[in-house]
């Protein structure tokens, strides 16, 4: 267990230290930008961030909270259509030759194009971010669930239907808890994508987020105050895979 602690977190962490304590030398030094012919102010040193993210602190927290409720929201709303979908297919395969390729069809079209789109039907506000994020989550989760409702085991299913057990109570005992592991594996794919399809549906229109806030700094070339929103940005994703990694610890607890 101890073994298994140091190598998950205590060797990342050392390794992120090691990597901000060369960045803060580079940068500090003028390393980097000498290397990339730049003007040292465009190279921000892992202090100078700091500084940032505490003086910006409010006006971050209030766009980070605006991305953030679209990142979750969309996920909820992926996460439950593709598991009720994927539950549909199982139980219809007449369901699943008829929607199946629909669903690939509308996950083959890119995020860049539809996010404009539902901006000019639907505006500015929240809810066009959240069907992006939904849309872009919804097909992980359906893929992976529904081979994972497929993926369980014949005989367990017979000995089920020897016992005299109904479709329902096969699903609920059998199919169900088999599926399990293929659907965690498609929400960690899903959180992974679910901030970066936030984003860009926010630079297809918004009047507030973290991505309107990189743009105005960009603007105006406030370069620390930028990777300032990129931590935290990061900070989401990491908590996001690792909640996630932590509720399928918890619930596949046979594994």
């Amino acid at each position: 267990m101890n073994r298994r602690l140091i190598l998950g977190w205590i060797l990342p962490v050392l390794v992120l230290a090691a990597l901000v304590g060369l960045w803060q030398i580079a940068a500090s030094t003028g390393w980097i930008a000498e290397a990339l012919n730049l003007e040292p102010f465009l190279v921000p040193s892992p202090a100078e961030v700091a500084d940032a993210l505490w003086s910006n602190r409010a006006v971050l927290w209030e766009n980070t909270w605006v991305t953030l409720r679209e990142i979750l929201i969309g996920l909820l709303a992926g996460v439950v259509a593709g598991i009720a979908l994927a539950v549909a297919m199982r139980f219809s395969r007449l369901l699943r030759d008829a929607v199946f390729p629909l669903s690939v069809a509308v996950q083959a079209v890119p995020v860049v194009v539809l996010a404009p789109i539902l901006v000019v039907w639907f505006g500015f506000g929240i809810w066009v971010k959240v069907i992006v994020v939904a849309l872009a989550c919804f097909f992980p989760i359906l893929v992976a669930t529904l081979d994972g409702l497929r993926s369980v085991d014949p005989e367990a299913v017979k000995m089920m239907r020897t016992l005299d057990g109904s479709r329902w109570a096969i699903f609920r005992r059998v199919e169900a808890p088999s599926a399990l592991p293929g659907f965690f594996s498609g929400a960690k794919i899903a959180v992974a994508v679910a901030p970066i399809v936030a984003l860009f549906a926010e630079l297809a229109g918004s009047n507030s987020g973290l991505m309107r806030l990189i743009i105005q700094d960009n603007a105006n070339l406030e370069i620390a105050d930028m990777f300032a929103a990129t931590v935290i940005l990061a900070v989401i994703g990491v908590l996001l895979v690792g909640l996630t990694a932590l509720a399928q610890r918890l619930v596949i607890n046979w594994r």
